[in-house]
């Protein structure tokens, strides 16, 4: 069972570097309204950045409203999500009568992240194990 559902400072990506460095793995899979850019990392949970430019939205309290509710997507599904680091990137604007459609988009999102998360970790998986048997 989850032990909280609280959004620890750990869990939120602020540096750049740490934003470059997501950007740079060019991993992404995305929807009409986001696209999450993604990168494994060794830490022991998911970390979430946000972007949501001007372009997008030009008003102040329409990409603060967006960033708090994928925020909040982020805080019920982050002990369901494999160890990444995830940028989540709005491409079209929506607001609160579009709640329902992104809630569903960014459930979409995180099944085909951690399913290839899990796809990725098998292919490493089967290269070590055949490296090894060569040197055997």
């Amino acid at each position: 069972m989850v032990s909280s559902y609280r959004l620890i400072k750990q869990a939120k990506m602020i540096k750049t570097d740490d934003f470059s460095s997501v950007f740079s793995f060019r991993k992404r899979v995305a929807s009409e309204h986001l696209v999450v850019h993604y990168l494994p990392n060794q830490q022991a949970l998911a970390r979430l950045g946000l972007v949501i430019g001007k372009k997008t939205a030009k008003l102040a309290v329409s990409r603060n409203y967006m960033k708090r509710v994928l925020r909040e997507l982020f805080r019920y599904k982050q002990h369901e999500i494999t160890h990444v680091d995830l940028i989540v990137r709005v491409q079209k604007k929506f607001n609160q009568s579009e709640f329902k459609q992104i809630k569903q988009e960014f459930d979409v999102l995180m099944t085909k992240l951690n399913h290839k998360a899990v796809l990725n970790t098998q292919k490493v998986t089967l290269a070590s194990s055949a490296q090894l048997q060569e040197r055997a």
